[in-house]
């Protein structure tokens, strides 16, 4: 789906972007400092995370940088400041995220910016199933699975974020648009329509909180 760069000096936080964003299907490069991040971007990543706090320079520095590659980047930083975020966005930076984050916004705003940057991949592979965002279809085994467009929508959002626990609230508010309580049947409804279109146990119930798409 694509590679990343994720300039980040906290270990543990550095291991859970890793972790989330290759769950996601992205290759993911990591560096610790500005120095790390200058050399790996030479490898010219679809995407960058940007940290702004590093050991040994300011985060900002790195954005020129990244600029005249044409690499897009997205800042993440505990600075929320509205003369920083402004001093990002007009510095060359894609978008702006504060810690602390959900990582599935996160992911949902990576993705945002490659598609702005014509940079994600229109198809996404899962197992036996082949899906295409663009022509909206979906094949398994190279066979044709006829979807409806919340069955497609749906089923879209658990692989773009496959191998996470989705509650049957942000599958809503993701899937339809809308959070709307007491309706959270439906995606009981359309999961198990899913399963029988697509023949397939790869969407995982998630006891207590909703379902993963496994693969």
């Amino acid at each position: 789906m694509g590679s990343i760069l994720v300039v980040e000096d906290d270990p543990s936080l550095s291991a859970l972007l890793d972790l989330s964003l290759r769950t996601a299907g992205y290759s993911v490069t990591l560096a610790s400092t500005a120095a790390a991040a200058r050399e790996a971007a030479a490898a010219l990543p679809d995407l960058v995370i940007l940290d702004l706090a590093l050991p040994d320079a300011d985060g900002f520095t790195l954005l020129p940088s990244f600029r005249a590659k044409d690499v897009p980047v997205v800042i993440l930083t505990a600075r929320d400041a509205l003369t920083e975020k402004v001093r990002g966005l007009e510095g060359g930076a894609d978008d702006y995220v504060t810690k602390p984050f959900e990582e599935l916004e996160l992911t949902a705003r990576v993705r945002a910016v490659l598609r702005r940057r014509g940079r994600e991949g229109r198809t996404i592979t899962v197992g036996a199933l082949t899906i295409d965002r663009e022509a909206r279809t979906v094949h398994r085994d190279g066979r044709r699975v006829d979807l409806t467009r919340r069955e497609f929508d749906l089923l879209l959002c658990l692989a773009e974020n496959r191998g996470m626990a989705l509650s049957r609230e942000q599958l809503l508010q993701r899937a339809w648009g809308y959070d709307a309580p007491g309706t959270t049947r439906t995606v009981d409804v359309h999961v198990q329509r899913l399963r029988e279109k697509l023949a397939t146990d790869a969407i995982a119930t998630v006891t207590g909180i909703g379902y993963r798409l496994e693969g």
